[in-house]
């Protein structure tokens, strides 16, 4: 991936600025205490539900941090980040993203997610980091259902410098994937990202709907696609979760973007998500720019939530 250590982090620490502030701040300032009383651990347990982290694994978090209760005041701190690392990590193991393309054909990328969470924006951002990795990405505007979804894409494209193969509003969107596959093919593209429904207007199903577009891609290539994307809105909290759930069930999704980190102060929804899908999170966005797009890291995301402000940009 084209993103150095140093780029990386400051993202990361940007895109946390509001949690880092809110929430988390608070937790910081509580866990200074040199022995921590029942009422601090309640103040703790307060700012973890506050936080979005979720009641099962704020227990878990909990947990970990009354098991010392009497150590010393940065060692409070330090067991829940390294619990919360732990949490983090104990996710599926990631495929390597995007590897390698597949003789005779792209890798395909299949991005899932409902209307509004970013999924179009993130798309665009994907194509350019695997431009600026030395890929060729084409994208296939398979949300034929939700108005001006293909004119986005378009504009996108064209901004990223990706070429967007896309049919009329309301066509069959397993005819789209069919003839951007064959366009990737053609053109010599590695890369295909699949643009998908995040709600039909009709009255089928968008579970099924996601899943004929599997069948159509397994029919083309039986290993495609290689990995299925879901696009998650940070800002959602907890609904999160229920759609994490629900795609993962129909879709088989390999990953998550968590999109709109930027814009909410609960991030530790991440945790919840993690723990409970068994989901690796691959990516995280930080702003709206096209390069607001940052490889996800267990340990540089918890220390981003709770860097003091003299040590952000450090």
């Amino acid at each position: 991936m084209p993103f150095d250590f140093l780029s990386r982090r400051q993202k990361t620490e940007e895109g946390l600025k509001k949690s880092r502030e809110g929430w988390f701040g608070r937790l910081r300032q509580i866990l200074v205490s040199p022995k921590l009383s029942k009422m601090e651990l309640e103040e703790v347990e307060e700012a973890l539900l506050a936080a979005d982290v979720g009641v099962a694994t704020t227990q878990k978090l909990l947990a970990a941090v009354d098991s010392q209760r009497s150590a010393g005041a940065e060692e409070h701190l330090a067991v829940l980040k390294a619990e919360m690392v732990r949490l983090l990590k104990g996710a599926a193991p990631s495929r390597s993203f995007p590897g390698d393309a597949p003789a005779g054909g792209p890798l395909v990328v299949l991005v899932v997610g409902v209307n509004g969470v970013g999924k179009t924006t993130t798309i665009a951002k994907l194509a350019r980091v695997l431009k600026e990795d030395g890929r060729k990405p084409i994208i296939a505007a398979g949300d034929t259902f939700r108005a001006a979804a293909i004119e986005q894409l378009h504009v996108w494209g064209q901004r990223v410098g990706v070429e967007v193969v896309a049919h009329k509003n309301g066509a069959d969107p397993g005819a789209v994937v069919f003839d951007a596959y064959s366009a990737a093919k053609a053109r010599g593209a590695d890369v295909l990202i699949v643009d998908t429904a995040g709600r039909l207007h009709t009255k089928h199903n968008l579970m099924e709907e996601l899943m004929k577009v599997r069948r159509v891609l397994a029919r083309l290539d039986p290993a495609a696609p290689q990995h299925t994307l879901l696009v998650l809105d940070a800002t959602t909290g907890q609904n999160g979760l229920a759609q994490a759930k629900g795609f993962t069930e129909a879709v088989q999704c390999t990953g998550i973007v968590l999109a709109k980190l930027d814009g909410t102060a609960k991030g530790g929804i991440v945790f919840s998500i993690a723990e409970q899908t068994r989901l690796p999170v691959l990516f995280i966005g930080t702003g709206e720019g096209l390069d607001d797009l940052a490889p996800f890291d267990a340990g540089e995301f918890v220390e981003g939530l709770f860097a003091a402000p003299q040590q952000v940009g450090a």
